[in-house]
Formats: structure tokens, C-alpha cells, sequence
């Protein structure tokens, strides 16, 4: 499963981001590629400041790394980070005893 925190004190940010990823998870099912997301929305300033200094303009953040801060990334961008946190995800997993 991978873990994607949306960021923002902002809702109508947070709320577009979400949209973008989950469209990206969709184009992601529909070729077959079965992916499990956990979906966070921060919007507590103390924690965003932890992974970027934009509080306003969303923060993306998957498996624990900063993948885009301060602007609404292209649902292209999303599907490429989504696809790399699963391969990384998997090389893990695969290289544990």
C-alpha cells in the first residue's frame, strides 16, 4: 500500500490534488495495475512545515517524499510518481528477508 499526504491549509487545494491523484489511480486500474493508496489531507500548519515551507499551495507527498510542493502538478506527473513509489515499494519488499 502507499501512503499519499495531500498538504495545504486550504481545502479547495487539498480537495484538487486529491481529484489528480485519484484520477491517476484510475488511469492506473484500468490498465490493470492494481495499486492500494491510503489517502491523507494535512491541514495542520506544524505538520506541513515538517515537509515544505508552502503552506497555502499544496504539498504532495508519497510514501514519506516530497514528490511536489507549491503547485498543482499534471495528472501525468502523479501517475509517474505513483508508478515509481510502487516499483521502489516493491525492490523493498522484495529485498527483505
Amino acid at each position: 500500500m502507499l501512503t499519499v499526504k495531500i498538504l495545504s491549509l486550504q481545502y479547495p487545494e487539498r480537495y484538487a490534488v486529491r481529484r489528480l491523484v485519484t484520477a491517476a489511480h484510475q488511469e492506473l486500474r484500468s490498465k490493470n495495475l492494481h495499486l492500494e493508496l491510503d489517502i491523507v489531507e494535512v491541514s495542520d500548519p506544524g505538520v506541513i512545515g515538517k515537509y515544505a515551507c508552502v503552506l497555502i499551495l499544496p504539498t504532495l507527498v508519497i510514501n514519506e517524499k516530497v514528490v511536489c510542493s507549491g503547485r498543482f502538478p499534471a495528472k501525468e506527473e502523479v501517475t509517474e510518481w505513483l508508478l515509481e513509489a510502487a516499483k521502489e515499494r516493491e525492490i523493498t519488499t522484495t529485498s527483505l528477508p
